[in-house]
């Protein structure tokens, strides 16, 4: 283990014999959907349940936990990791921690868990992030010490959550970085319709078969707790649906208004969907790999995260992935898939510019435009998938990167050990 740090290129560190086991993520609701009166908490526990299955390990193998969620939508929300370690049957000697870094979080769990493993504070680590949009809370800030007369002030904080008070809202960044590098609504519309066409085209195969688990309603019970108790609508039987999903095409696409500025590229076509899921992966040494007999989808060989101009945090990606590359002495000609986080059309085509992108190895199952970005999931959820796709095409290295609000972008790199 290998650390840097810079205050202009950012801070990454490289990884000796850390591997990403498996994992599964939930599906993502729509907003508002099948899972909109799920617990984040309860999505977790879906998730954790089945990637520990899936790497072939026992809850009682956890050494730690470390998960992410941002829009806190529960009234439990204070010990939300402490329940996903507890209910998904990890030993209740095992600590949690939860983590924050907006989009970044669910690779910031990734990188926190290789990092105390590195420290030889475990061996394994339960590492992920859940978010539920739909059950964002509305709040009035102050109401214990009382209201002056007509002065009742109430927040939605699903929408506070987009909008950076320090620079302009989410969606005005993405508007920023077209304007910079000269992105039509053509040219939005076009990557849109190719997200969605691609997540069509990897459903279709049975793709996503090996990474969603299937949810019905459940009882999550643990000896001497109160037992938790998950009711999803009466349809929802072996629920697996991506439901943020909408095949288009250009022309309808281009009839849409804009949203965030006048004459803007940017429209509920081609930004990312507001989704509710989780996501869950197993990091581990090699030495539990080797004792367990197991086999990894990928090694974890570095991470990096940086920071740049709040008002065009979309280009996040682009230093964070330069520094990852440096750092494991690599260039982007050595990278045969790349997974950059759809939050705006326009935000991942600037990436691609600035970083003179191969569009045909960038997220190639699609991206969030098409399923959705559950904030905290969405780090996960991106290194999951690469790790799969990385294994079925035989591709040595991949980075998952995505840009995160606030102007700050975060990157790892992952290697394919089994060609």
């Amino acid at each position: 283990m290998k650390g840097f740090h810079d205050k202009k290129k950012g801070f990454g560190i490289t990884y000796d014999n850390i591997y990403l086991v498996n994992g599964a993520r939930t599906p993502f609701g729509k907003l508002c959907g099948t899972l909109g009166q799920v617990s984040p908490t309860d999505l977790a526990i879906y998730a954790t349940k089945a990637a520990i299955e899936k790497s072939g390990i026992k809850g009682e193998d956890i050494d730690q936990v470390m998960y992410a969620n941002i829009g806190q939508s529960s009234a439990d929300s204070y010990f939300f990791p402490r329940h996903v370690g507890l209910f998904s049957g990890i030993p209740e000697g095992v600590p949690a921690v939860m983590l924050q870094r907006i989009c970044g979080s669910g690779f910031e769990t990734i990188i926190a868990g290789a990092e105390q493993i590195s420290l030889g504070k475990a061996n394994t680590a339960l590492c992920g992030g859940a978010e539920n949009m739909s059950l964002s809370p509305t709040v009035s800030f102050g109401n214990r010490m009382g209201y002056a007369l007509g002065k009742i002030d109430f927040k939605d904080m699903l929408w506070e959550a987009l909008n950076d008070t320090a620079a302009v809202p989410m969606g005005c960044t993405a508007e920023n970085v077209a304007a910079k590098h000269g992105i039509t609504k053509e040219d939005a519309n076009i990557f849109a319709k190719l997200s969605v066409d691609r997540y069509i085209a990897a459903h279709k195969r049975g793709f996503f078969d090996g990474e969603v688990v299937k949810m019905n309603s459940a009882e999550f019970a643990i000896e001497g707790l109160i037992s938790r108790k998950v009711r999803l609508p009466k349809h929802a039987v072996d629920f697996c649906t991506d439901e943020n999903v909408r095949p288009s095409n250009l022309e309808d696409m281009a009839k849409l208004p804009s949203v965030f500025a006048r004459d803007g590229v940017q429209t509920a076509a081609n930004s990312s969907g507001i989704v509710d899921g989780a996501a869950s992966v197993v990091v581990a040494n090699g030495d539990f790999i080797k004792a367990k007999g197991l086999k990894p989808l990928s090694r974890i060989v570095a991470s990096a995260t940086s920071a740049l101009d709040p008002r065009v945090m979309g280009l996040g990606p682009v230093p964070a992935i330069r520094l990852v590359l440096e750092l494991a002495g690599l260039t982007i000609a050595d990278i045969g898939l790349i997974e950059i986080n759809e939050a705006f059309a326009a935000q991942f085509i600037g990436c691609e510019k600035e970083l003179g992108l191969n569009r045909d190895i960038c997220n190639v199952n699609g991206g969030a435009i098409a399923l959705g970005h559950p904030l905290a999931a969405t780090g996960t959820r991106l290194s999951l998938t690469i790790s799969r796709e990385m294994q079925a095409r035989g591709v040595k290295y991949g980075i998952a990167s995505a840009c995160i609000g606030g102007g700050q972008g975060t990157a790892i790199l992952f290697e394919n050990t089994n060609i």
